[in-house]
C-alpha cells in the first residue's frame, strides 16, 4: 500500500518543535533566543563584532544572567539588548510563549489568557503583548507601495454607546463614538490598515496618496469619499460596487477581499479582545497585518521573523521631562 502523503501545510516546523522546551526552561529559552537572532553567528549587539564568547560560571556553565562579552568593545551583553524584550525582568521562557502565541493565533491572544498561562500580572501580560505588537510593526520604505489591484474601505470599531435611544439614528450619528479604520488591500498580496481620526475625503485622499501607487486599480464601494481617485489613479482608474443597492461582486469588481480581512479583524477584537482603547488600537491593527501580510508562511517561519523583527526596537512609555 502506498505511504499517504503529507500536506505541506500540515508538516511540523523544527522551530516550532523546539517551542515548548523555550517555554518551559529559560535556559533553553535562552538559547532558543540566541538561535533565532544570530543563528551559528554570534555577534555583539553593541558593536556587531562576531569576537564574542559566553560567559561562564565558577562550574563552566552559562552565567547566572546568560551573559556574553565582546572581544572588540569589551561590553557585556545579553540576547536582550537591543529588542523590545530589553530591560524587562519577565524571564524569555514566558516571551516565548507569548511570541508563539500572538504570530500564531489567527485572531490574537488577549492578554488575560498569558496572565494565566504564565502566572504572571495582568499588567505584565499587557506589557509583553503591547511590545509584542510595535515589533510586529513594519516601517515599509516610501517606494514599497501597494500596486496592481487595490481594494479599499473603511469600517468602524467599538461598542454601543450606553445610551444609544440618545444617539441620532443616522448611520454618522451611530459612527460618532466609534474608531474609524480605512485599510487598502493589494489582491493577492498585502494589506495596509491605519486608525484616522475621522474618515473624509481629505483625510482618505492623503492616505491612498502616500501608501497606494498611483498607477494601481482602485476598488471601492459607492462611498463619495473616494469620489477623487478617477483623476488621481491613471490609467487604470476608480471602480466601484454598489453596496446599498445589494451589489457586491461585478465581474472582478468586488470589495469582498478586504471585508474578508475586516471580518478577522473585528472576530479578534470582538471575540478575543472585546475591547481596545483608540491610543492602542494602531499597534492592533499591525499585529492583524503582520499575520495576514505573511499568512502563507508555516507557524514556524512567522515566529521566527517576529522574533526578528523585534531586533532593534524598544517601546518606552514614559516621555522625557520638559527642559
Amino acid at each position: 500500500m502506498a505511504k499517504k502523503q503529507e500536506h505541506p501545510e500540515l508538516k511540523r516546523s523544527p522551530l516550532v518543535e523546539e517551542l515548548p522546551k523555550a517555554c518551559g526552561d529559560e535556559l533553553e529559552a535562552v538559547e532558543f533566543m540566541e538561535r533565532q537572532r544570530w543563528g551559528s553567528n554570534p555577534a555583539c549587539a553593541h558593536c556587531g563584532s562576531d569576537q564574542v564568547y559566553k560567559m561562564a560560571d565558577a562550574a563552566g556553565g552559562r552565567s547566572k544572567r546568560f551573559l556574553w562579552r565582546c572581544r572588540s568593545c569589551q561590553k557585556q551583553y545579553t540576547v536582550r539588548v537591543g529588542t523590545v524584550f530589553e530591560d524587562s525582568r519577565i524571564p524569555l521562557q514566558h516571551w516565548c510563549y507569548a511570541f508563539w502565541r500572538a504570530a500564531s493565533s489567527k485572531k490574537g491572544v488577549a492578554a488575560r489568557e498569558i496572565q494565566r498561562h504564565c502566572q504572571l500580572s495582568y499588567k505584565s501580560a499587557l506589557f509583553m503583548l503591547h511590545r509584542i505588537r510595535f515589533a510586529l510593526q513594519v516601517d515599509y520604505a516610501p517606494e514599497e507601495k501597494l500596486s496592481g489591484i487595490v481594494e479599499v474601505d473603511e469600517t468602524y470599531i467599538g461598542g454601543r454607546p450606553k445610551n444609544m435611544h440618545q444617539a441620532k439614528k443616522s448611520m454618522r450619528g451611530r459612527r460618532d463614538h466609534k474608531a474609524p479604520v480605512l485599510a487598502m488591500l493589494e489582491r493577492g498580496g498585502r494589506v495596509r490598515a491605519q486608525h484616522l481620526d475621522k474618515v473624509t475625503a481629505e483625510n482618505a485622499k492623503k492616505v491612498l496618496k502616500e501608501l497606494v501607487d498611483s498607477r494601481a486599480r482602485i476598488m471601492t464601494d459607492e462611498s463619495h469619499i473616494y469620489d477623487w481617485t478617477d483623476s488621481h489613479f491613471r490609467p487604470n482608474g476608480h471602480d466601484t460596487v454598489n453596496h446599498g443597492r445589494k451589489e457586491y461582486v461585478r465581474g472582478d469588481v468586488t470589495t469582498n477581499t478586504i471585508e474578508g480581512f475586516f471580518s478577522i479583524l473585528k472576530r479578534g477584537i470582538f471575540g478575543v479582545y472585546h475591547s481596545v482603547s483608540r491610543r492602542h488600537l494602531h499597534r492592533y491593527l499591525s499585529e492583524f497585518e503582520f499575520r495576514y501580510n505573511n499568512r502563507a508562511m508555516n507557524d514556524g517561519d512567522r515566529i521566527n521573523l517576529a522574533i526578528r523583527q523585534s531586533e532593534g526596537k524598544r517601546l518606552m512609555y514614559k516621555t522625557p521631562a520638559a527642559p
